[in-house]
Protein backbone atom coordinates (compact mmCIF):
# COMPACT_ATOMS: atom_id res chain seq x y z
CA UNK A 1 0.00 0.00 0.00
CA UNK A 2 1.37 3.40 -0.99
CA UNK A 3 1.80 5.71 2.02
CA UNK A 4 0.90 9.34 1.33
CA UNK A 5 0.86 12.03 3.99
CA UNK A 6 -2.53 13.76 4.57
CA UNK A 7 -1.26 17.16 3.33
CA UNK A 8 0.01 15.69 0.04
CA UNK A 9 -3.16 13.65 -0.42
CA UNK A 10 -5.35 16.69 0.17
CA UNK A 11 -3.37 18.62 -2.45
CA UNK A 12 -3.92 15.79 -4.95
CA UNK A 13 -7.65 15.77 -4.23
CA UNK A 14 -7.89 19.54 -4.72
CA UNK A 15 -6.02 19.29 -8.02
CA UNK A 16 -8.33 16.50 -9.23
CA UNK A 17 -11.39 18.59 -8.36
CA UNK A 18 -9.99 21.69 -10.10
CA UNK A 19 -8.96 19.86 -13.26
CA UNK A 20 -12.27 17.98 -13.46
CA UNK A 21 -14.14 21.29 -13.17
CA UNK A 22 -11.96 22.80 -15.90
CA UNK A 23 -12.90 19.96 -18.28
CA UNK A 24 -16.66 20.57 -18.02
CA UNK A 25 -17.01 23.38 -20.63
CA UNK A 26 -15.09 21.33 -23.21
CA UNK A 27 -17.10 18.15 -22.66
CA UNK A 28 -20.41 19.58 -24.00
CA UNK A 29 -22.31 16.79 -22.27
CA UNK A 30 -25.80 17.87 -23.33
CA UNK A 31 -24.79 18.28 -27.00
CA UNK A 32 -23.24 14.81 -27.12
CA UNK A 33 -26.23 13.19 -25.40
CA UNK A 34 -28.54 14.88 -27.92
CA UNK A 35 -26.42 13.62 -30.83
CA UNK A 36 -26.54 10.06 -29.44
CA UNK A 37 -30.34 10.27 -29.28
CA UNK A 38 -30.53 11.65 -32.84
CA UNK A 39 -28.59 8.67 -34.22
CA UNK A 40 -30.77 6.30 -32.20
CA UNK A 41 -33.87 7.93 -33.70
CA UNK A 42 -32.48 7.59 -37.23
CA UNK A 43 -31.77 3.90 -36.79
CA UNK A 44 -35.28 3.29 -35.45
CA UNK A 45 -37.35 5.49 -37.78
CA UNK A 46 -35.52 5.25 -41.14
CA UNK A 47 -36.27 1.85 -42.76
CA UNK A 48 -33.33 2.37 -45.14
CA UNK A 49 -30.84 3.28 -42.40
CA UNK A 50 -29.03 -0.06 -42.30
CA UNK A 51 -28.71 -0.12 -46.10
CA UNK A 52 -27.07 3.29 -46.34
CA UNK A 53 -23.33 3.62 -46.64
CA UNK A 54 -23.11 6.25 -43.92
CA UNK A 55 -24.87 4.07 -41.31
CA UNK A 56 -21.58 2.49 -40.21
CA UNK A 57 -19.96 5.92 -39.85
CA UNK A 58 -22.90 7.21 -37.79
CA UNK A 59 -22.86 4.19 -35.48
CA UNK A 60 -19.12 4.59 -35.03
CA UNK A 61 -19.66 8.26 -34.13
CA UNK A 62 -22.35 7.26 -31.65
CA UNK A 63 -20.10 4.65 -30.02
CA UNK A 64 -17.34 7.24 -29.71
CA UNK A 65 -19.66 9.73 -27.98
CA UNK A 66 -21.04 7.05 -25.63
CA UNK A 67 -17.58 5.91 -24.59
CA UNK A 68 -16.48 9.51 -24.03
CA UNK A 69 -19.51 10.34 -21.86
CA UNK A 70 -19.09 7.12 -19.86
CA UNK A 71 -15.51 8.15 -19.08
CA UNK A 72 -16.63 11.65 -18.11
CA UNK A 73 -19.39 10.42 -15.81
CA UNK A 74 -17.08 7.89 -14.16
CA UNK A 75 -14.53 10.64 -13.52
CA UNK A 76 -17.15 12.91 -11.94
CA UNK A 77 -18.57 10.07 -9.84
CA UNK A 78 -15.17 9.06 -8.47
CA UNK A 79 -14.31 12.69 -7.80
CA UNK A 80 -17.46 13.04 -5.71
CA UNK A 81 -16.70 9.78 -3.85
CA UNK A 82 -13.23 11.11 -2.96
CA UNK A 83 -14.72 14.25 -1.42
CA UNK A 84 -17.15 12.17 0.66
CA UNK A 85 -14.33 9.93 1.93
CA UNK A 86 -12.21 12.95 2.77
CA UNK A 87 -15.00 14.44 4.84
CA UNK A 88 -15.41 11.12 6.69
CA UNK A 89 -11.68 11.09 7.41
CA UNK A 90 -11.78 14.67 8.69
CA UNK A 91 -14.65 13.70 11.00
CA UNK A 92 -12.45 11.06 12.63
CA UNK A 93 -13.17 7.90 10.65
CA UNK A 94 -9.48 7.18 10.08
CA UNK A 95 -10.12 3.63 8.83
CA UNK A 96 -11.20 5.06 5.43
CA UNK A 97 -7.75 6.55 4.80
CA UNK A 98 -6.29 3.56 2.83
CA UNK A 99 -9.40 3.52 0.62
CA UNK A 100 -9.12 7.29 0.15
CA UNK A 101 -5.49 6.94 -1.04
CA UNK A 102 -6.34 4.14 -3.47
CA UNK A 103 -9.35 5.95 -4.96
CA UNK A 104 -7.40 9.21 -5.27
CA UNK A 105 -4.57 7.55 -7.21
CA UNK A 106 -7.07 5.77 -9.46
CA UNK A 107 -8.89 9.04 -10.17
CA UNK A 108 -5.62 10.89 -10.77
CA UNK A 109 -4.93 8.38 -13.56
CA UNK A 110 -8.47 8.87 -14.93
CA UNK A 111 -7.88 12.63 -15.05
CA UNK A 112 -4.74 12.16 -17.15
CA UNK A 113 -6.49 9.74 -19.51
CA UNK A 114 -9.52 11.98 -19.85
CA UNK A 115 -7.31 14.94 -20.63
CA UNK A 116 -5.98 12.98 -23.62
CA UNK A 117 -9.52 11.99 -24.62
CA UNK A 118 -10.38 15.70 -24.84
CA UNK A 119 -7.38 16.22 -27.12
CA UNK A 120 -8.15 13.20 -29.33
CA UNK A 121 -11.14 14.86 -30.94
CA UNK A 122 -9.91 14.99 -34.53
CA UNK A 123 -12.08 13.58 -37.29
CA UNK A 124 -10.05 10.38 -37.63
CA UNK A 125 -8.46 10.12 -34.19
CA UNK A 126 -10.65 7.15 -33.25
CA UNK A 127 -9.64 5.21 -36.37
CA UNK A 128 -7.17 2.39 -36.72
CA UNK A 129 -3.63 3.41 -37.71
CA UNK A 130 -1.75 2.36 -40.84
CA UNK A 131 1.96 2.70 -40.15
CA UNK A 132 4.77 2.67 -42.72
CA UNK A 133 8.45 2.34 -41.81
CA UNK A 134 11.28 2.93 -44.33
CA UNK A 135 14.93 2.33 -43.52
CA UNK A 136 17.31 5.17 -44.35
CA UNK A 137 20.64 5.10 -46.13
CA UNK A 138 23.12 2.73 -44.57
CA UNK A 139 22.17 -0.73 -45.79
CA UNK A 140 22.09 -3.52 -43.20
CA UNK A 141 22.52 -1.20 -40.21
CA UNK A 142 19.48 0.92 -41.14
CA UNK A 143 17.47 -2.15 -42.15
CA UNK A 144 18.07 -3.62 -38.71
CA UNK A 145 16.98 -0.34 -37.09
CA UNK A 146 13.73 -0.39 -39.09
CA UNK A 147 13.17 -3.95 -37.88
CA UNK A 148 13.73 -2.84 -34.27
CA UNK A 149 11.11 -0.10 -34.70
CA UNK A 150 8.69 -2.66 -36.15
CA UNK A 151 9.09 -4.77 -33.02
CA UNK A 152 8.69 -1.68 -30.80
CA UNK A 153 5.32 -0.77 -32.34
CA UNK A 154 4.21 -4.41 -32.30
CA UNK A 155 4.91 -4.52 -28.55
CA UNK A 156 3.20 -1.14 -28.06
CA UNK A 157 0.06 -2.54 -29.73
CA UNK A 158 0.16 -5.60 -27.47
CA UNK A 159 0.63 -3.55 -24.29
CA UNK A 160 -2.15 -1.12 -25.28
CA UNK A 161 -4.68 -3.84 -26.06
CA UNK A 162 -4.58 -3.13 -29.80
CA UNK A 163 -4.34 -5.74 -32.56
CA UNK A 164 -1.42 -5.85 -35.00
CA UNK A 165 -1.78 -6.81 -38.68
CA UNK A 166 1.17 -6.97 -41.07
CA UNK A 167 0.14 -5.65 -44.51
CA UNK A 168 3.37 -5.59 -46.52
CA UNK A 169 7.07 -6.11 -45.92
CA UNK A 170 10.24 -5.86 -48.03
CA UNK A 171 13.16 -7.58 -46.32
CA UNK A 172 16.79 -6.50 -46.36
CA UNK A 173 19.30 -8.60 -48.26
CA UNK A 174 21.31 -9.57 -45.18
CA UNK A 175 19.14 -8.63 -42.20
CA UNK A 176 16.27 -6.42 -41.14
CA UNK A 177 13.72 -4.78 -43.42
CA UNK A 178 13.82 -2.10 -46.11
CA UNK A 179 10.19 -1.15 -45.62
CA UNK A 180 7.08 -2.42 -43.88
CA UNK A 181 3.41 -1.45 -43.67
CA UNK A 182 1.18 -2.61 -40.83
CA UNK A 183 -2.19 -1.86 -39.28
CA UNK A 184 -2.64 -1.18 -35.55
CA UNK A 185 -6.28 -1.88 -34.81
CA UNK A 186 -8.16 -0.39 -31.88
CA UNK A 187 -10.09 2.69 -30.80
CA UNK A 188 -7.93 5.85 -30.96
CA UNK A 189 -4.85 4.01 -32.25
CA UNK A 190 -4.41 6.63 -34.99
CA UNK A 191 -4.96 9.49 -32.56
CA UNK A 192 -2.33 8.05 -30.24
CA UNK A 193 0.23 7.26 -32.92
CA UNK A 194 -0.11 10.21 -35.30
CA UNK A 195 2.73 12.00 -33.52
CA UNK A 196 5.11 9.15 -34.39
CA UNK A 197 5.40 10.38 -37.99
CA UNK A 198 8.90 11.57 -38.76
CA UNK A 199 12.50 10.38 -38.73
CA UNK A 200 13.78 8.25 -35.85
CA UNK A 201 17.56 8.26 -35.20
CA UNK A 202 19.58 5.50 -33.54
CA UNK A 203 23.12 5.76 -32.14
CA UNK A 204 24.77 2.51 -31.03
CA UNK A 205 27.75 0.18 -31.35
CA UNK A 206 26.88 -1.74 -34.49
CA UNK A 207 26.52 -5.52 -34.10
CA UNK A 208 27.43 -5.75 -37.80
CA UNK A 209 30.77 -3.93 -37.43
CA UNK A 210 33.68 -6.25 -36.60
CA UNK A 211 35.63 -3.24 -35.24
CA UNK A 212 32.81 -2.32 -32.79
CA UNK A 213 32.50 1.23 -34.04
CA UNK A 214 29.63 3.54 -33.20
CA UNK A 215 27.06 3.98 -35.98
CA UNK A 216 24.16 6.39 -36.55
CA UNK A 217 21.13 5.01 -38.38
CA UNK A 218 17.87 6.56 -39.54
CA UNK A 219 14.40 5.25 -40.33
CA UNK A 220 11.23 7.11 -41.21
CA UNK A 221 7.82 6.42 -39.73
CA UNK A 222 4.59 7.65 -41.34
CA UNK A 223 1.19 7.15 -39.75
CA UNK A 224 -2.13 7.48 -41.60
CA UNK A 225 -5.69 6.74 -40.46
CA UNK A 226 -7.42 3.63 -41.77
CA UNK A 227 -10.42 5.20 -43.50
CA UNK A 228 -11.59 2.34 -45.69
CA UNK A 229 -15.11 2.51 -44.21
CA UNK A 230 -15.50 6.25 -44.71
CA UNK A 231 -17.00 7.85 -47.81
CA UNK A 232 -14.68 10.78 -48.54
CA UNK A 233 -12.03 8.70 -50.34
CA UNK A 234 -13.58 6.89 -53.29
CA UNK A 235 -11.40 4.91 -55.70
CA UNK A 236 -12.78 4.33 -59.17
CA UNK A 237 -11.92 0.87 -60.50
CA UNK A 238 -11.12 2.46 -63.86
CA UNK A 239 -8.42 4.58 -62.21
CA UNK A 240 -6.35 1.72 -60.83
CA UNK A 241 -3.96 -0.81 -62.33
CA UNK A 242 -3.50 -4.13 -60.54
CA UNK A 243 -0.25 -6.06 -61.09
CA UNK A 244 0.55 -9.45 -59.61
CA UNK A 245 3.98 -10.96 -59.02
CA UNK A 246 5.66 -13.70 -57.07
CA UNK A 247 6.12 -12.96 -53.38
CA UNK A 248 9.55 -13.32 -51.80
CA UNK A 249 10.77 -13.42 -48.24
CA UNK A 250 13.95 -12.61 -46.35
CA UNK A 251 17.12 -13.23 -48.32
CA UNK A 252 15.18 -13.41 -51.57
CA UNK A 253 13.77 -16.87 -50.82
CA UNK A 254 10.38 -17.48 -52.41
CA UNK A 255 7.65 -17.99 -49.85
CA UNK A 256 5.31 -19.47 -52.45
CA UNK A 257 5.31 -20.50 -56.08
CA UNK A 258 2.32 -18.52 -57.34
CA UNK A 259 1.85 -14.88 -58.29
CA UNK A 260 0.08 -14.01 -55.02
CA UNK A 261 1.72 -10.64 -54.37
CA UNK A 262 -0.28 -7.61 -55.52
CA UNK A 263 0.68 -4.04 -56.43
CA UNK A 264 -2.09 -1.50 -57.08
CA UNK A 265 -1.29 1.79 -58.82
CA UNK A 266 -3.68 4.77 -58.75
CA UNK A 267 -3.13 6.04 -62.29
CA UNK A 268 -4.27 9.69 -61.86
CA UNK A 269 -1.88 10.34 -58.97
CA UNK A 270 0.81 7.69 -59.48
CA UNK A 271 0.37 6.56 -55.85
CA UNK A 272 1.06 2.83 -55.46
CA UNK A 273 0.64 0.24 -52.72
CA UNK A 274 1.61 -3.40 -52.52
CA UNK A 275 1.17 -6.43 -50.30
CA UNK A 276 2.81 -9.86 -50.29
CA UNK A 277 2.30 -11.06 -46.71
CA UNK A 278 -0.57 -13.47 -47.47
CA UNK A 279 -0.58 -16.60 -49.62
CA UNK A 280 -3.96 -15.56 -51.01
CA UNK A 281 -3.91 -13.07 -53.88
CA UNK A 282 -7.40 -11.93 -52.82
CA UNK A 283 -6.21 -11.08 -49.27
CA UNK A 284 -3.12 -9.31 -50.59
CA UNK A 285 -5.31 -7.21 -52.90
CA UNK A 286 -7.51 -6.23 -49.94
CA UNK A 287 -4.43 -5.22 -47.94
CA UNK A 288 -3.02 -3.21 -50.85
CA UNK A 289 -6.35 -1.36 -51.28
CA UNK A 290 -6.33 -0.51 -47.56
CA UNK A 291 -2.81 0.95 -47.87
CA UNK A 292 -3.68 2.80 -51.09
CA UNK A 293 -6.76 4.39 -49.51
CA UNK A 294 -4.69 5.63 -46.57
CA UNK A 295 -2.03 7.05 -48.89
CA UNK A 296 -4.59 8.85 -51.05
CA UNK A 297 -6.12 10.31 -47.90
CA UNK A 298 -2.69 11.60 -46.85
CA UNK A 299 -2.23 13.07 -50.32
CA UNK A 300 -5.54 14.93 -50.07
CA UNK A 301 -4.71 16.22 -46.61
CA UNK A 302 -1.30 17.43 -47.76
CA UNK A 303 -2.97 19.61 -50.38
CA UNK A 304 -5.03 21.30 -47.68
CA UNK A 305 -2.44 21.48 -44.94
CA UNK A 306 0.88 23.21 -45.47
CA UNK A 307 2.44 21.39 -42.51
CA UNK A 308 1.66 18.06 -44.10
CA UNK A 309 3.19 19.31 -47.35
CA UNK A 310 6.41 19.98 -45.44
CA UNK A 311 6.26 16.46 -44.02
CA UNK A 312 5.81 14.99 -47.49
CA UNK A 313 8.82 16.98 -48.71
CA UNK A 314 10.91 15.53 -45.87
CA UNK A 315 10.21 11.94 -46.86
CA UNK A 316 13.17 11.87 -49.23
CA UNK A 317 15.54 13.09 -46.53
CA UNK A 318 15.72 10.34 -43.92
CA UNK A 319 18.80 11.85 -42.31
CA UNK A 320 20.13 14.67 -40.13
CA UNK A 321 17.92 17.68 -39.48
CA UNK A 322 14.56 15.97 -39.95
CA UNK A 323 14.45 13.60 -36.99
CA UNK A 324 11.77 13.79 -34.30
CA UNK A 325 13.32 11.39 -31.78
CA UNK A 326 16.79 10.15 -30.90
CA UNK A 327 17.53 6.74 -29.38
CA UNK A 328 21.07 6.69 -27.97
CA UNK A 329 22.54 3.39 -26.75
CA UNK A 330 26.21 4.45 -26.69
CA UNK A 331 28.16 6.17 -25.11
CA UNK A 332 25.18 6.75 -22.75
CA UNK A 333 21.56 5.64 -22.75
CA UNK A 334 18.77 8.07 -23.60
CA UNK A 335 15.64 8.37 -25.70
CA UNK A 336 14.64 11.98 -26.34
CA UNK A 337 11.78 13.53 -28.30
CA UNK A 338 13.23 16.58 -30.02
CA UNK A 339 9.86 18.37 -30.19
CA UNK A 340 8.58 18.04 -26.63
CA UNK A 341 12.02 17.59 -24.97
CA UNK A 342 10.62 14.62 -23.05
CA UNK A 343 13.36 12.06 -22.39
CA UNK A 344 14.18 8.90 -20.47
CA UNK A 345 17.34 6.90 -19.82
CA UNK A 346 15.43 3.59 -19.91
CA UNK A 347 16.05 2.76 -23.56
CA UNK A 348 15.22 -0.93 -23.14
CA UNK A 349 11.78 -0.10 -21.78
CA UNK A 350 11.02 2.15 -24.75
CA UNK A 351 12.25 -0.43 -27.28
CA UNK A 352 9.93 -2.94 -25.58
CA UNK A 353 6.95 -0.80 -26.57
CA UNK A 354 6.49 1.42 -23.52
CA UNK A 355 5.70 4.57 -25.52
CA UNK A 356 2.83 5.92 -23.44
CA UNK A 357 4.68 8.87 -21.89
CA UNK A 358 6.18 9.94 -25.24
CA UNK A 359 2.74 9.78 -26.83
CA UNK A 360 1.10 11.64 -23.95
CA UNK A 361 3.72 14.39 -23.89
CA UNK A 362 3.41 14.90 -27.66
CA UNK A 363 -0.41 15.11 -27.57
CA UNK A 364 -0.31 17.64 -24.73
CA UNK A 365 2.44 19.56 -26.52
CA UNK A 366 0.50 19.67 -29.79
CA UNK A 367 -2.59 20.91 -27.93
CA UNK A 368 -0.58 23.62 -26.17
CA UNK A 369 -0.97 22.01 -22.74
CA UNK A 370 1.98 21.64 -20.38
CA UNK A 371 2.66 18.00 -19.54
CA UNK A 372 2.41 17.03 -15.88
CA UNK A 373 4.20 13.72 -16.48
CA UNK A 374 7.78 12.84 -15.52
CA UNK A 375 10.40 14.33 -17.80
CA UNK A 376 14.12 14.30 -18.08
CA UNK A 377 16.19 17.41 -17.86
Amino acid sequence: MINIQPEELSAKINEIAARTESFAPAVKEQELAKRIDEIDALSLTDPQFWLKRESKTLLKEQAKHKKFLESWRKLKEQGEDILVLRELYKEGETEVYPELIELTLQTESLVQNFELALILNGKHDMNNAIVTIHSGAGGTESNDWADMLLRMYNRYAEISGFSFELLDCIYGEEAGIKSVVFNIIGDYSYGCLKGESGVHRLVRISPFDSQNRRHTSFASVFVAPDIEDEPEIEINEADIRVDTYRASGAGGQHINTTDSAVRITHIPTGVAASSQTERSQHKNKAHAMKILTARLYELEMSKLNSEKEKLEASKSDIAWGSQIRSYVMHPYKMVKDLRTRYETSNVDRVMDGQLQEFIRSYLLFSAGIASTGESGG
